[in-house]
């Protein structure tokens, strides 16, 4: 029996139990291992990122690879950026990540300060890129969860990854999944009129270079305030409907 938003209640599901197995039975691994599974998620997050960024904006044209959407990706990526600095996301981020550590104080009383940290930085993760809003769009167009299950496959696998390092922050991570991926379920019927194959394609292009950027957070090549880039994802959806009224 299908209800709406149901691949995104099977992806939270997933990261949980993910997150459980990383949590309780990750840390009995030795360092060295849980750095080179840090090391390879690294690797795994920058190919999602990446083959997104090509499958959303790349082409091949006589031969030779043409990329679309420069402009409109630079432009969302800078405006987004100032909207979400002025907003401060991140910092909402990692505040409400400390409130859900003060929380869970009692429970996890072995629990570090990486709590804000893995619920900021899986969160992210799983809110960005082509799968989290074509996996959504498609829930709410098209009854059809099969994007969602397949991306909460992937997440749970990097779930035991990342908290078995970032300990039991990324469990809670799926809350921000649940709010994200939902409202984007719910509200696909209204926004249906300007998701068009052109918006979409440049929604996800800016969403697969910020899970780029979590590559770099991740193997500490380079922090980014990728939670104050999150507006960006959407400055294209924005522009078109402006456009639209003129």
């Amino acid at each position: 029996m299908y209800f709406l938003g149901i691949g995104t209640v099977l992806n939270m599901l997933m990261i949980i139990a993910g997150g459980i197995i990383g949590t309780f039975f990750g840390r009995k691994f030795p360092e060295r291992f849980r750095e080179i599974f840090m090391q390879a998620a690294a690797l795994v997050v920058f190919f999602i990122g990446v083959t997104g960024v090509i499958g959303a904006a790349a082409t091949v044209e006589g031969g030779k690879l043409a990329i679309s959407f420069t402009m409109m990706t630079i432009a969302s990526l800078f405006a987004g950026s100032a909207i979400g600095e002025l907003l401060n996301i991140e910092g909402a981020l990692e505040r409400g990540g400390a409130w859900l550590q003060a929380k869970m104080k009692r429970l996890f009383k072995n629990e570090d300060s990486h709590f804000a940290e893995g619920f900021c930085m899986a969160g992210i993760l799983y809110c960005t890129g082509a799968m989290a809003i074509m996996g959504a769009l498609n829930d709410g167009l098209l009854a059809d969860p099969s994007i969602l299950i397949s991306k909460g496959v992937i997440d749970g696998v990097t779930a035991i990854v990342f908290a078995a390092t970032l300990g039991v922050g990324v469990l809670f991570s799926c809350l921000l999944v649940g709010v994200y991926q939902g409202t984007i379920t719910l509200a696909a019927s209204l926004l249906a009129p300007l998701l068009t194959e052109t918006v979409i394609a440049q929604m996800s292009a800016v969403g697969s270079l910020l899970i780029v950027a979590i590559a770099f957070s991740i193997s500490d090549i380079k922090k980014f305030r990728i939670g104050n880039m999150l507006p960006a994802i959407f400055v294209p959806l924005l522009w078109y409907a402006i456009a639209s009224l003129f």
